[in-house]
């Protein structure tokens, strides 16, 4: 890789830039970022030692193909209605129903219901035990419904299934 383009102080954008960079590949390192930003790595350091400070930057994950390494676990999509708590809304019952270690995500959502959940679990029976008795019990829970997840094709932004190469011979004319 060849030397920074540009040395000039960090701005909001080229800041935006670290950040996606780091989303899309986490184990960049500072100097990789300043090559491809024009920032020194001095301010890259700085900048990412800032948004971690901050919280701007949670942790560093990586995206495993569990199916591939052979982990049977089972993901399901479960969609959550609610009657919302006084004063507080959505947020105290999302904000204990996300403290569930079975919980990948809980997020606020638009639509016919209020929670969106992916949960994990070694088997079906476990997820459906999880919700029968962690989930829908809850006294601002009015429906759940239940989508166990079949395969997945992206997760995170990242594709997670590959081409079959053609074995075939290639027949010229």
């Amino acid at each position: 890789m060849g030397k920074s383009k540009n040395k000039e102080r960090p701005t909001g954008k080229s800041m935006r830039e670290v950040l996606e960079l780091l989303e899309k590949d986490s184990r960049l390192t500072a100097r990789e970022i300043a090559e491809q930003t024009g920032l020194s790595e001095k301010d890259v350091e700085r900048f990412i030692k800032e948004m971690e400070a901050r919280g701007i930057i949670k942790r560093y994950k990586a995206i495993i193909d569990w199916e591939k390494y052979g982990d049977d676990s089972v993901y399901a999509i479960i969609e959550v209605q609610l009657n919302p708590e006084r004063n507080v809304g959505y947020d105290a019952v999302a904000e204990r129903i996300s403290k569930f270690p079975e919980v990948v995500t809980c997020m606020l959502v638009s639509g016919d219901h209020d929670l969106h959940l992916v949960i994990k679990g070694r088997t079906m029976k476990e997820v459906a035990f999880f919700v029968a008795e962690k989930i829908a019990p809850l006294s601002q829970v009015t429906h759940t419904a239940t989508h166990f997840m079949l395969r997945s094709y992206k997760q995170e932004g990242e594709i997670m299934f590959e081409k079959e190469e053609d074995s075939r011979l290639v027949i010229h004319p």
